[in-house]
């Protein structure tokens, strides 16, 4: 996607992570109500200016899970088409997996139907998770919980941090509310377990932390059964 994205020979073009995409539309939508009368529809005016800033639209890990999300896209995208916008994108998922299971799901079919009428579905599984490679030398993982394993996250932290100052319980403030970070420093974040897979955290928690930091370290991850599978 890096290659194809910095090859296409036009500026009107945009790369997003699809979760962050799907935040900026339903703040879209909750302007327009806010500004507009309430039987005027959302939908083709965010449309009509998504397609005027981008010709060439690119999302990574298009996946759908959520209702609200669910019932948006099957009209979004039929309307970012007929505006002619040429969207690529990354997933996990082959169009009929989209929203599976999902509540409603049957009102989302005509979206995968369009899906596979205007995108040409390409396979890239290999066999081989390239993203595992790198890590197979270095160690992402200590166990047991012992002293001597905290003692090992901490020099990993100091390492990663480059030693810079700790902040102790900092927070990031987005969208109306605020996530608290135990311990950060010059891009690393210290999380228990605990604390930020445990609790009621969406996807815009997970992606305003990835934007902040670039790598997270979580301590005390117990051993998981299947009553936690939720948190893991």
């Amino acid at each position: 996607m890096d290659m194809f994205y910095t090859s296409i020979p036009t500026t009107s073009k945009r790369r997003v992570h699809f979760h962050s995409f799907m935040l900026e539309v339903h703040a879209r939508i909750n302007h327009f109500r806010r500004t507009h009368h309430a039987h005027e529809d959302p939908v083709p005016t965010i449309a009509r200016e998504l397609a005027r800033a981008s010709r060439v639209v690119c999302f990574d890990e298009f996946q759908v899970t959520d209702i609200a999300d669910a019932m948006v896209l099957r009209r979004l995208l039929h309307e970012m088409f007929v505006c002619g916008v040429v969207m690529v994108t990354t997933s996990n998922r082959h169009p009929d997996a989209l929203y599976a299971n999902g509540i409603q799901r049957e009102s989302f079919m005509p979206c995968i139907d369009e899906l596979k009428l205007k995108c040409e579905c390409v396979s890239l599984d290999s066999g081989t998770d390239y993203r595992k490679l790198v890590r197979e030398s270095a160690r992402v993982f200590f166990a047991p919980i012992t002293q001597n394993t905290n003692d090992a996250l901490m020099a990993v932290f100091a390492r990663a941090s480059q030693n810079a100052q700790v902040q102790v319980n900092g927070e990031l403030r987005f969208l109306g509310r605020s996530l608290r970070v135990p311990r950060s420093a010059r891009g690393v974040a210290w999380f228990e377990f605990s604390d930020l897979c445990t609790q009621a955290h969406g996807s815009a928690d997970y992606i305003e932390l990835a934007r902040h930091f670039h790598t997270l370290v979580l301590s005390n991850v117990p051993v998981m059964h299947m009553d936690d599978r939720n948190a893991a």
